[in-house]
């Protein structure tokens, strides 16, 4: 692999664009370090997820744009960009990386709002009398 690589993850409103080369493990977020802009270690886990899976983590200098959404969001929508990403780099990543689940794009999102409603399904106080 001569030049980086590049894929697009999203996740709810989140967006991430993954940039990955051959390095010696460096994963930035936004000019971050992730444990810097991930401090909860259940997201950072998020993001080296797919490393880990392929037993990768010190081999690939990951650079991410995150913007939109929250940082939940954002680090699903990495471990997505990050899985799309390393596809390019090898293509017999495949099996391995779908067993696991982390070729999905999870499609949920926030129900809109009705109208004649406090929320999406919530109503306002219903009273008989």
């Amino acid at each position: 692999m001569e030049k980086q690589k590049n894929a697009v993850g999203r996740r709810k409103e989140a967006v991430t664009r993954v940039f990955i080369s051959r390095g010696e493990g460096k994963i930035t977020v936004n000019g971050l370090d992730y444990k810097e802009y991930f401090p909860q270690i259940y997201l950072q886990n998020q993001v080296e997820l797919p490393l880990l899976t392929i037993d990768s983590l010190n081999k690939f200098d990951i650079k991410i744009n995150a913007t939109g959404g929250g940082k939940k969001g954002q680090a699903e929508a990495a471990k997505l960009g990050i899985s799309r990403a390393l596809l390019q780099v090898d293509a017999e990543l495949k099996p391995v990386l779908k067993t696991i689940g982390l070729l999905t794009r999870d499609p949920r999102r926030v129900e809109r709002k009705k109208p004649g409603k406090k929320k999406a399904r919530k109503s306002f106080q219903f009273s008989k009398r």
